[in-house]
């Protein structure tokens, strides 16, 4: 039985105008970089994948690298080059997250969504036209960009991000969705200008993974710890506050489901899909099938047609008090915590 298909509420929707079976998108990580697994996670119930994003940086470090590799070796005898690992250019960089699109479009029969995170303007927009051209369904711009530079202000940051979006749009005609941080000044109003810029969906919110040092060598290393049910608070806040404020746009929830209550969480407060990848890290695909049982059997026992129905029935603009997701909550928490610790 398909995700949407057979009796019962009705899961399937859409994210991004395009056409899902379920809620539920396998977001990057490693389990979507090989084609096996994406197999297994579609199997699982996906409704669509986001290939590892591909940092600019990092293809541009590899593709020297090659080149530089083939020229050291342009003068040794062919013996010794005949005993070194052959590798060609597809194997790296751009061509490499290029090839796994191709694969991966050919493989699976659900929605294959790239990301991209760039350094220079032209290169988000060049990047972004070879992932059309490879087939992608959709695109995901990945603004991950830590601002250190005190010469530029946050609307310097803000514009340089909507000038990408911009060019971008304005040259690919995909789905086009872009993964913000928590960390704009006016969150709401940055959404509304990306909005603007025409894109047709919001992923809330992208994992800032912070390095963590090693006190045996004094060495800044990089950490990452997969999340927990906790860290979907903050993104369920904002998809409440932008699904009244942005009702064309679709909203994507990421960062904190593992599970069928992380799902309805994010769809009640408003967001067409929800993203996983730290559940389906520590407990495999089926993870994902156990959340869409748990999201189908809890629409059931309160006869819902859908998650259709359900989606926006908790947000900002449909709550009896909208500033629970405001200043009110904060201050009704700390309350709440001093009565709850204070001591008999």
């Amino acid at each position: 039985m398909s995700a949407g298909g057979g009796e019962g509420p009705v899961l399937a929707t859409t994210y991004l105008g395009l056409p899902l079976t379920g809620p539920v998108i396998a977001s990057s990580s490693p389990l979507t970089r090989e084609i096996e697994t994406l197999k297994e996670l579609e199997r699982a119930g996906a409704a669509a994948v986001v290939l590892p994003s591909m940092f600019e940086e990092e293809v541009i470090a590899e593709e020297m690298a090659f080149h530089e590799s083939v020229e050291q070796t342009a003068g040794f005898d062919a013996e010794f080059t005949d005993m070194m690992p052959e590798m060609t250019l597809p194997d790296l960089g751009s061509e490499r997250h290029l090839r796994r699109l191709e694969q991966a479009k050919q493989a699976l029969s659900v929605p294959v969504i790239a990301s991209l995170n760039a350094v220079h303007t032209g290169s988000w927009q060049r990047y972004a036209q070879l992932f059309v051209d490879a087939g992608a369904d959709a695109l995901e711009l990945n603004l991950y960009a830590v601002a250190a530079n005190p010469a530029e202000s946050a609307a310097d940051v803000e514009t340089r991000y909507l000038d990408v979006i911009g060019e971008v749009r304005e040259n690919v005609s995909v789905p086009l969705a872009v993964k913000l941080s928590p960390y704009f000044s006016s969150l709401a109003h940055f959404a509304g200008q990306v909005a603007a810029a025409g894109v047709d969906g919001l992923v809330v919110f992208n994992r800032f993974y912070a390095p963590d040092i090693d006190l045996e060598s004094l060495h800044v290393e990089p950490s990452a710890t997969l999340s927990s049910s906790v860290a979907l608070r903050l993104p369920l806040r904002w998809l409440a506050i932008l699904r009244g404020q942005l009702p064309q746009v679709s909203l994507a929830a990421t960062s904190g489901v593992h599970g069928p209550d992380d799902v309805i969480k994010a769809i009640l407060v408003g967001a067409n899909v929800a993203c996983t990848a730290s559940a389906v890290l520590q407990d495999g695909p089926q993870a994902i099938t156990a959340m869409l049982a748990g999201v189908r059997s809890w629409l059931a026992e309160r006869d819902y047609t859908g998650v259709d129905q359900a989606r926006g029935s908790l947000s900002a603009v449909n709550v009896e008090d909208p500033s629970a997701f405001e200043r009110s909550q904060y201050i009704e928490v700390l309350t709440s915590f001093g009565t709850q610790t204070a001591m008999p």
